[in-house]
């Protein structure tokens, strides 16, 4: 079965994790002043309380199922089979987690309006497409539900009071948009053959996948949770949550490199091509440092005049916590690389629920004695502390397969340019007021003054990234 680009198939992934972040943050100027923090933080605090249960309803489904399929793409009896397996197994995770959630959180309907997306983990399949490489068909379903959404928000949330409508919203483009993508899975499978259906065949694999998958999803829920637990209104969980929208965004655009790579070292690695395997993770990790250190900068940068017109009144506390959070677009990036695209796809997970493991606890901890004295400010050093732990052991670990010094050597001229790019917009920040204009001003002129010192310093990737850039324009231009 022919494989597409890498390249192509990054920018496609990037166009589906992006939308899923574009379409809130398009949305939250006009929310976090009609919903306002309080609504926000509520809403925020729900969430985090239901994907506990939806964690249980995946498990480890979505990693396990991507990478067997990659091994898998060119058979297709094989494919068909984790397939009906993995989808059998979710059916009955999902029911079960939806009886139990039902039971416990009944009385409360904003709680029962997020039970969707404990039925959405059932009609998912976007896992199969991702591990067949086809991402143009995920890419193209989730454009058009985001923007359906971005059209419900303006149309239907009109006052604080309209926070149920904007929940029903939410989940229910979600749940319509993963039904959508079963109109291509019967060009790839076959017919199911009821009898011959295992969902626990390779459970136990699958439950090494949750528990890394648990641990990552868990304590970054338990900020959210904790927040709520430990301060007396939603504020705190209002402002966290706006925060982490825009760095959720950065994580997504550094990160998508992995849901692209990770099937294709998969495939290298069933064929016994180690060398390949390295060559990319090599170009995967200088990928990070290329796109995740100006994005990290550039928002500590321009935090202070960004938030006031993009958040409106109340939101101050962002400022601070967007001169914190941005850290984890690189922190992230690095352990993706290391672990999503290659411990997972070389069945090494044990080594991941270690490192993962050991971050969780890092956070835990750190969260009970930060955010009692510091509120959100608190879990956000935390969730950067307990990253940090789960790269460098990651990092340790594959010390005598890959070249630590390689790898940190590679970003050197990317943190210097990154560095430049820091301190001249912390100067015009102090010369410029808060208005969409002038942070438009303060981007461009960061990105010429990173772009500007990249080229001074003659960095082969970016210039070879360049040369390809502009000969696809030349090409489309001679058309």
């Amino acid at each position: 079965m022919a494989r597409g680009s890498i390249k192509k198939n990054y920018i496609l992934n990037v166009s589906n994790q992006l939308m899923n972040i574009l379409a809130p943050l398009i949305t939250t100027p006009y929310t976090s002043r009609v919903l306002t923090t309080e609504g926000v933080g509520e809403y925020s605090y729900s969430e985090s309380i239901t994907s506990y249960f939806v964690l249980f309803a995946i498990l480890g489904t979505a990693t396990y199922a991507q990478r067997e399929i990659s091994y898998v793409q060119d058979n297709e009896n094989e494919r068909s089979r984790v397939f009906y397996n993995t989808l059998a197994l979710r059916l009955l995770t999902t029911a079960l987690m939806l009886a139990v959630y039902l039971v416990v959180l009944h009385d409360k309907i904003l709680f029962v309006i997020l039970a969707i997306n404990i039925l959405n983990v059932a009609c998912d399949v976007t896992w199969f497409f991702q591990g067949m490489e086809e991402f143009g068909k995920i890419a193209g379903r989730n454009v058009v539900f985001k923007l359906i959404s971005i059209i419900y928000t303006f149309a239907v949330v009109k006052t604080e009071k309209d926070l149920l409508l904007y929940a029903i919203g939410m989940v229910g483009l979600n749940l319509l948009g993963n039904v959508s993508l079963w109109r291509h899975v019967g060009g790839y499978v076959t017919r199911p053959n009821l009898s011959a259906i295992r969902p626990f065949e390779n459970v136990y694999a699958i439950l090494s996948l949750f528990v890394p998958t648990i641990a990552i999803q868990i304590y970054t829920i338990f900020d959210k949770t904790m927040l709520g637990l430990f301060t007396e209104t939603s504020y705190e969980n209002g402002c966290y949550e706006q925060a982490m929208k825009v760095v959720r965004a950065l994580q997504i655009i550094v990160c998508a490199i992995g849901t692209v790579m990770a099937p294709r070292i998969g495939y290298y690695f069933a064929k016994d091509d180690r060398e390949k395997v390295r060559e990319y993770m090599l170009k995967a990790y200088r990928f990070v440092w290329l796109v995740g250190i100006p994005m990290a900068f550039g928002l500590i940068g321009v935090s202070d005049n960004m938030v006031p017109w993009f958040f409106g009144n109340g939101y101050d506390k962002v400022k601070i916590l967007l001169k914190i959070l941005p850290v984890l677009a690189v922190v992230i990036g690095m352990s993706n690389v290391t672990g999503i695209q290659y411990l997972i796809p070389t069945k090494r997970q044990n080594i991941l629920t270690g490192t993962v493991a050991s971050g969780a606890v890092v956070n835990f901890c750190l969260n009970l004695i930060l955010i009692p004295r510091f509120f959100s400010v608190g879990a956000a050093l935390a969730s950067v502390a307990a990253e940090t732990v789960i790269t460098a052991l990651q990092l340790w670990y594959v010390r005598n397969e890959i070249d630590l010094k390689s790898i940190f050597r590679s970003g050197q001229k990317y943190i210097l340019a990154g560095v430049m790019m820091l301190g001249t917009l912390r100067m015009m920040s102090r010369c410029l007021s808060g208005s969409l204009l002038h942070t438009v001003c303060m981007i461009v002129t960061g990105t010429a003054v990173y772009v500007g010192g990249l080229l001074l310093t003659r960095d082969e990737y970016f210039l070879e990234n360049c040369r390809m850039v502009a000969d696809r324009l030349r090409r489309i231009w001679k058309r």
